[in-house]
């Protein structure tokens, strides 16, 4: 066959589907599956080929109802991942743990720490023997919206061709397609941070090391650097450290040799990882706080990190993915069935109720106030069990007042946390 440009590609018959899907990580892996189980027709175009690196490997227990939704649960919980039960928080020989079990909502209260690579082709693959259409190597060039949706497609071959669709989703992760072909995007309103990140052969040796949690650590003077350490099934770990790029400046020499030298700068994140050696090439990630001017319309839709992307310190990357693609999903199949659909009402309102639940805790992290709450010494049970419910990805539960109201009820916990603190101090 011969090589197609965009224009001459434009010239042939478009070929249609119902719902185009731009990305086949988890947002596009499970959109995918809900429409293919619902009868409708699928196209799911991924630039890469699988299996990727990525990271966002520590899930959230909210993911499993999204997962089970999409008929993925059974593979996931046979695939070997590392169990995950909570999450531990360390700072000044302060280590705080948070059981996802002893939560205020319902639902899941286990989930898996995964290496992103192997779990998202797996959710790919299921997608796949369910009948989801993936087409890799393919990229989206262009995108025509008067009419019916329209995109021009590229194959690895040069080759070009037009794909009609009654509607389409973005799941393009960090490649952002629709926002930058549109001119959505728009900066965050967090400041710009940037991580760097490995896998490591840990060979951890501390008894009191729990490898069913995420630890996230704390610098020892500079509050607002923090470092990930997540367990795999396998011996090894994800390894990061996210700061302000200026906070890392007095960092010299490779990607590695920065990495290695601010773990050093925590001794006890040193001594954890005394015996670890990488496995992986270092990876960084900078200005990853992104937002947009518009979610969603009657043609096209953005999941997860297309629309936007907070910050790693919660892991709520993948949550608000999988979230996305199940609310939007909804959206397409009353729309498909010839209702009419308040894509900012159904849609984008009720899913930023969510993300923006997770940036009252970012933005609360970092400025130091929220670490007050979750070190404080002798915290409420109840009101630790609200909170745990969002670290465990339950931010769109609006049952629990620390969603429906969370700047509010956050600095109020603040302020008896800090106000304790201060009797406690007199008294001694």
């Amino acid at each position: 066959m011969s090589k197609l440009t965009a224009s001459q590609a434009s010239s042939h018959t478009p070929e249609t589907v119902e719902v185009a899907i731009i990305g086949a990580g988890p947002a596009g892996a499970i959109a995918a599956s809900l429409l293919q189980r619902q009868g409708k027709s699928v196209r799911v175009l991924e630039k890469q080929h699988f299996p990727r690196f990525s990271i966002g490997e520590s899930l959230l227990p909210c993911c499993m109802q999204f997962l089970e939704e999409a008929g993925m649960l059974e593979a996931v919980n046979g695939a070997g991942f590392q169990f995950k039960n909570g999450a531990a928080f360390r700072r000044d020989g302060q280590t705080t743990q948070f059981n996802f079990t002893d939560k205020f909502t319902p639902g899941p209260g286990t989930t898996f720490q995964v290496q992103r690579a192997g779990f998202d082709k797996l959710l790919a693959d299921t997608a796949q023997s369910q009948g989801v259409e993936i087409r890799y190597g393919e990229t989206v060039e262009q995108i025509d919206l008067d009419g019916t949706p329209t995109l021009t497609v590229r194959n690895e071959q040069g080759q070009s061709y037009r794909l009609e669709a009654q509607y389409v989703l973005d799941a393009s992760g960090f490649g952002r397609v629709l926002p930058k072909l549109l001119g959505l995007e728009r900066p965050s309103n967090l400041s710009p941070r940037m991580a760097i990140f490995t896998h490591i052969e840990d060979k951890i040796d501390a008894v009191d090391f729990d490898r069913n949690k995420i630890l996230i650590s704390v610098h020892p003077q500079q509050k607002d650097i923090w470092y990930w350490l997540i367990p795999f099934s396998n011996g090894r770990c994800s390894l990061g450290v996210v700061a302000e790029p200026q906070l890392l400046a007095h960092l010299e020499g490779s990607l590695e040799e920065k990495l290695l030298a601010i773990v050093k700068e925590d001794p006890e994140l040193k001594a954890l990882l005394a015996n670890a050696s990488l496995v992986q090439e270092c990876g960084t990630l900078q200005g990853y706080s992104v937002n947009v001017t518009q979610l969603a319309t009657d043609k096209f839709a953005l999941l997860g990190n297309a629309g936007e992307f907070l910050d790693p310190v919660f892991s709520s990357g993948v949550t608000i993915a999988m979230q996305s693609a199940s609310m939007a999903v909804k959206c397409v199949l009353k729309q498909l069935d010839g209702q009419a659909v308040d894509w900012q009402a159904e849609y984008a309102a009720p899913l930023m109720q969510g993300v923006d639940t997770f940036r009252t805790y970012v933005q609360a992290w970092y400025d130091g106030s929220f670490q007050e709450v979750i070190f404080h010494p002798d915290p409420n049970p109840k009101i630790k069990q609200m909170i745990c419910s969002i670290l465990a990805g339950y931010a769109w539960d609006t049952n629990n007042p620390f969603v429906s109201e969370s700047s509010r009820r956050l600095n109020t916990v603040v302020e008896i946390c800090r106000q304790s603190q201060a009797e406690a101090a007199e008294a001694s």
